[in-house]
């Protein structure tokens, strides 16, 4: 049984289903359970955050924006500490002092069966009045905090500077470039499961979609794995900016543009990202040097991240 193969069996227990991928150099290889495959659409959940970072990455490098520009600049009642603005670098990079939600929402609201759709009502109105009664728990650009209201706000504050709706402006820079033809916010999805036999219907992330709104395919995802080491690829210049920029969490633990990297004993520097809905979980990591990645969707809300680091650990060199 190869590395993959064990990987999907390990997966497979107690989950409906899970499609992996491993990426080698320009190699893909797939397995899937329960009838999902390479083409099968899932809810992406936080792996968004990546197609945002590298939307504003792109930006940068076509001068529409910088990375220093004050959110305020977006027509944002932005709150301020210690006399330092919020900035796209700090939103991109979870350390502006934002909460995780917008003031007002409860986290464990969001896996309640009786709040379906927790985030629909993220209007950009409902964001704006979330702001104005929001304090900030450091200066900005000091400490870490993981936030989807910043990431959100980001998504929104690009779509504002350059007159696109969020899903319009990925197409334009992300999945248009790279020609990928399954990821948008629009359209099905495969059936997701809170646990198994327990169903729950799609999420709709409204204004807030840079944060988690996109749905996917792991044949999207391999092609934008690849892209992060080919030095031919058109998102290139971007990827660079992206995984430039670094803010140290902890010794272990550094975040990027959209990424966070770490450095595994015996193995080279990890960069990844991993997310979850209401009823799908996602993974997607990759070893730049080592030019391999791995690609993990499941459509039961169970983590897959243990199996996936352990895969991308394992893997082969790609070069």
């Amino acid at each position: 049984m190869t590395d993959l193969e064990q990987a999907v069996a390990k997966l497979a227990a107690r989950r409906h289903g899970v499609v992996v991928a491993t990426i080698t150099g320009d190699r893909v290889e797939v397995r899937g359970t329960a009838g999902l495959d390479a083409s099968t659409r899932f809810e992406i959940g936080s792996v968004t955050k990546v197609f945002t970072a590298l939307t504003l990455a792109r930006l940068v490098v076509a001068g529409a924006v910088t990375l220093d520009e004050p959110l305020r600049d977006f027509g944002f009642p932005v709150p301020t500490r210690g006399g330092a603005p919020i900035t796209l670098r700090h939103l991109a990079t979870h350390t502006s002092g934002l909460p995780r939600l917008p003031t007002g929402m409860l986290l464990g609201a969001l896996l309640r069966p009786s709040q379906p759709d927790p985030y629909a009502g993220c209007s950009s109105l409902m964001l704006s009045k979330s702001l104005e009664r929001t304090r900030l728990s450091a200066e900005p650009g000091r400490k870490f905090r993981y936030s989807n209201f910043g990431a959100g706000l980001l998504g929104l504050a690009l779509s504002r500077r350059t007159g696109l709706n969020y899903e319009a402006l990925v197409a334009r820079e992300i999945s248009g470039v790279l020609r990928l033809t399954a990821t948008s916010v629009a359209g099905a999805v495969t059936q997701g499961y809170r646990k198994v036999g327990r169903p729950v219907p799609p999420w709709n992330l409204a204004d807030l979609t840079g944060a988690g709104g996109l749905r996917s395919t792991v044949a999207d995802l391999a092609v934008v794995v690849r892209a992060q080491w080919d030095p031919e690829s058109e998102l290139a210049p971007a990827a660079e900016a992206a995984l430039g920029v670094e803010h140290r969490v902890n010794p272990f633990l550094t975040a990027r543009l959209g990424w966070f990297s770490r450095r595994v004993k015996g193995s080279s520097e990890q960069f990844f990202h991993n997310g979850g809905t209401g009823g799908f979980v996602s993974f997607v990591g990759f070893d730049r040097e080592r030019r391999v990645g791995v690609v993990a969707l499941s459509d039961t809300r169970r983590p897959v991240d243990g199996a996936a680091f352990e895969l991308l650990t394992a893997l082969p060199s790609g070069r």
